[in-house]
């Protein structure tokens, strides 16, 4: 028998001594001579030990060493069943503590990576209930991108942790779903409107009557103001033939006004300034049932002029308008008024005075507020209709009318 420090040879086979709890090991046969045969397991060693030698030198030459964790473990496994003769003990204590140093960076990784997560989770729950859409996505975006790069925590908690972050994603994504879907069965609703009006413009383009034509037209015009958003690839081409449907009624109607007995300009203006001097004197005061009746007569002998009228009419037009928006908006304080307080033309005339200025303020600060929501959305608002600007413009006096005829209404009981 020839003895090796590592093994030996026996009846034509050569073994490696037991180590590490292992018994005694055939690793191969000789074939030529015993000489040869042991050089050729001391290569097979020394190319393990290299192999070895190679992947000490990777973990101390690359940044992230923890990748190197499960080659290591599978070597040092391999070197319990590897046919070779040397010193295998000293090759595996030596990747033991290799396993145990990168075990450390690991760990101390796992924990760097929980408090980055933790610090994650923070960021994602303080927005995961904002309505600002655009940016707090773009933010959800940046926040899920920082998390899949960060690396792994300890598994007794990874679940946990993920379930946390996932969690306030849910919440986001679900209340983001929620709103657009709400929008879109909305703009369904919308678009249903928008559709009635159309129908409503070719019945009215049909009528023979053209001043009927014209009054529809000018109420579907107003409702189509008031009515909801809807995506513009949908609404576009329903505006495109509604507008073209009223703006043939109006030609037609301006038409037959052209054709039919018309005031020299000096006689409209006259005209005009006397209805608007009849309206003011109706607003002055309280309103009664008999005022009411008188400015709704003015109104009627108003819609008989001319749609167009003489630019140097155009205060005395104004001041018509906003004449009678002062008798109707007394009329409806004073009703307001009734509603709100029963007895309460038993009640003294200063604590009259008191109640009507209270509701006006109240009214006042509404109309005010959706003055300021007309303006910020002309602001923000754009559209491919052609007159947007103009129809904007116009309802933002409308709102700021609304505004000045009761400041006008507040002013005139405070100064009785």
């Amino acid at each position: 028998m020839t003895d090796h420090p590592y093994g030996y040879i026996k009846d034509g086979k050569i073994y490696l001594k037991g180590f590490l709890g292992q018994e005694d090991r055939i690793i191969g046969e000789v074939k030529e001579d015993e000489a040869s045969t042991i050089r050729y397991f001391e290569d097979r060693f020394e190319t393990v030990k290299t192999k070895v030698e190679k992947l000490k030198q990777d973990i101390q030459e690359n940044q992230n060493k923890g990748s190197f964790l499960m080659k290591l473990i599978h070597l040092k496994n391999a070197l319990m069943h590897y046919d070779g003769l040397g010193d295998f003990p000293a090759l595996i204590q030596e990747l033991e503590e290799q396993e145990a140093y990168l075990e450390e960076i690991i760990q101390a990784n796992r924990e760097k990576n929980l408090e980055i997560k933790k610090a994650l989770i923070e960021e994602a729950d303080a927005i995961k209930n904002s309505t600002d859409w655009k940016e707090a996505s773009e933010a959800f975006k940046e926040l899920k991108l920082k998390w899949l790069k960060t690396g792994p925590v300890d598994k007794e908690i990874q679940d946990e942790i993920e379930g946390q972050f996932q969690a306030i994603l849910d919440v986001f994504y679900s209340n983001r779903k929620n709103y657009f879907d709400g929008l879109a069965l909305q703009a369904e609703q919308n678009i249903k409107v928008y559709e009635s009006l159309l129908e409503q413009a070719r019945e009215a383009h049909d009528l023979p009557d053209a001043k009927t034509a014209f009054e529809i037209s000018k109420k579907i015009q107003k409702q189509w103001k008031a009515s909801g958003r809807v995506p513009a690839a949908k609404r576009q081409p329903i505006w495109d033939e509604f507008s073209k449907l009223n703006n043939r009624i109006f030609s037609r109607y301006r038409r037959m006004s052209q054709n039919a007995p018309r005031l020299s300009p000096g006689l409209m203006i006259k005209k005009i300034e006397k209805l608007a001097e009849e309206m003011k004197l109706l607003s002055k005061g309280a309103v009664d049932d008999s005022k009411l009746a008188q400015a709704k007569r003015l109104q009627a002998e108003w819609k008989k002029l001319p749609p167009k009228k003489p630019r140097n009419a155009q205060q005395s037009i104004g001041a018509f308008v906003f004449f009678s928006e002062i008798v109707f908006e007394k009329s409806f304080l004073d009703k307001l008024c009734h509603s709100k307080y029963p007895g309460f033309d038993e009640k003294d005339p200063s604590e009259q005075v008191v109640i009507k200025s209270g509701l006006l303020k109240d009214l006042i600060a509404r109309d005010q507020r959706e003055l300021n929501t007309v303006r910020e959305n002309t602001d923000n608002f754009r559209t491919q209709e052609d007159d947007f600007d103009h129809m904007m413009r116009r309802k933002i006096a409308a709102h700021k009318r609304k505004v000045d005829v009761k400041n006008h209404i507040l002013k005139e009981l405070t100064n009785n």
